[in-house]
């Protein structure tokens, strides 16, 4: 299916990219997680194309989006305040926010700030906030995270050479198909796409956007949330374990759990029928005839 690609300047005159593919109302607008552009989508987007106007985005510092000149306009805040100039970009007033891994703070600050333009939540293998907390559940990460910074800020140029020839070679990929996703279920080329797009990343500005992540948290936010909301979990999820999910689940009233069996942080990779048909369901019962309760779309 065909997809058009555009540039549209956020507020501090960053270029954000934004591609289009599909129609029909409601529209999706489909949120990365944190090094990512785009591969977590590859089952679920054609499908959603097929009967909705779907539009993905690329943070800044990601895929094709430009680094900010100021680097520090790099935060969930940043990110939301981007997400709102891409919606206005492509002419729509609300849309479905789906969002994976950092993308479900992405999404829920947006609801947040402007829960008249959300039409609905789609969230998936992430938490409302503090992500770095739960990570394998022990606080090692969240511990880590200002050492790691700091050897960053203080050796960026060799701390960029690192990060473009460790990660995305054939070691770090045996890591990841032995110790985070179920390997009996992923391609091997996912992985490989998504390890080439972490690497892409400037390290300083990856560490400064997940330092943002680690404070903020939306949990306070979640009962007041009256969007229809479908959560998805991954059962053997490592980075945002499935309690988490679940927690959220009842938090939120109202929202429908889906939980992937062995299914790790990239499940609608692992699972893609089955994340296809569930997010089909959501649609079919919360927007029947291709109408928002929020109001018209566009």
């Amino acid at each position: 299916m065909e997809r058009k690609s555009h540039l549209t300047a956020a507020r501090d005159g960053t270029r954000i990219h934004w591609s289009v593919s599909g129609s029909g109302s409601p529209p999706v607008l489909l949120c990365d997680g944190i090094g990512c552009a785009g591969y977590i989508w590859r089952f679920l987007r054609p499908e959603l194309a097929q009967r909705h106007r779907v539009i993905h985005w690329n943070y800044r510092g990601h895929g094709q989006s430009e680094a900010p000149a100021d680097p520090a306009r790099v935060s969930i805040a940043d990110c939301v305040d981007d997400l709102f100039v891409v919606l206005d970009a492509a002419g729509e007033r609300t849309a479905v926010l789906a969002g994976h891994s950092m993308g479900v703070q992405v999404a829920l600050e947006a609801h947040r700030r402007h829960p008249e333009r959300v039409a609905g939540l789609v969230l998936i293998c992430g938490a409302p906030g503090r992500p770095l907390d739960a990570v394998h559940d022990v606080p090692l990460a969240a511990a880590a995270l200002p050492y790691a910074q700091a050897a960053v800020s203080r050796f960026p140029g060799v701390a960029r050479l690192l990060f473009r020839s460790v990660v995305p070679t054939e070691l770090a990929l045996k890591l990841a198909l032995t110790f985070e996703v179920n390997e009996k279920l992923v391609a091997r080329e996912d992985l490989v796409r998504y390890l080439d797009d972490l690497a892409d990343v400037d390290p300083a500005l990856f560490l400064k956007l997940l330092g943002s992540a680690a404070q903020t948290d939306a949990s306070d936010h979640l009962p007041g949330i009256v969007a229809p909301t479908l959560i998805i979990a991954g059962e053997q999820d490592t980075f945002t374990p499935m309690w988490l999910s679940v927690k959220m689940h009842a938090s939120i009233p109202g929202s429908e759990l889906l939980v992937l069996t062995k299914g790790s942080h990239v499940g609608p990779l692992e699972h893609p029928e089955l994340c296809s048909l569930r997010v089909e369901k959501y649609f079919n019962d919360h927007f029947p005839g291709g109408s928002s309760p929020a109001g018209a779309a566009r």
